[in-house]
């Protein structure tokens, strides 16, 4: 069923569990930024009902006091996950015992081009997948 729809976004693939994202921002992550977008990543051991990668998005409200510009950016980033996400399931299926946990940080005041977002979320992506490639 993945290959047929290879840039699904699904549900199980958004970072929801208070455990796992407090696991994330624990401190012991790797952190990377390419401006406007902060990445921080940690692989952890493998758990049945997560998928192999899962994400979040986050926009602060002091960035954007707009709820729909913060819901805009959240959506570019989104959307250049989706488009961009199979940079790192080459890596990961070399390490089918490890899930990845990724949350994307917005850094800016000001709103850009979906295209700018999704070039640094690639760059991102790429640097993220070449870090698990030294491991």
């Amino acid at each position: 069923m993945e290959q047929a729809h290879p840039f699904k976004f699904k549900k199980s693939e958004r970072l929801c569990s208070k455990r796992l994202i407090d696991d994330l921002f624990d401190g012991k992550g790797k952190s990377m930024s390419v401006f406007p977008v902060r990445v921080v990543y940690k692989v952890i051991p493998k758990e049945e009902h997560i998928a192999p990668t899962s994400i979040l998005i986050s926009v602060s409200k002091r960035r954007f006091k707009r709820a729909v510009k913060r819901n805009q950016v959240k959506r570019q980033i989104r959307e250049a996950y989706r488009m961009n996400k199979d940079l790192l399931s080459d890596v990961l299926t070399e390490h089918p015992e490890e899930n990845l946990l990724i949350g994307f940080l917005w850094l800016s005041d000001k709103l850009y081009s979906s295209k700018e977002v999704e070039s640094c979320v690639r760059q991102l992506l790429g640097r993220i997948a070449g870090h698990l490639n030294e491991k």
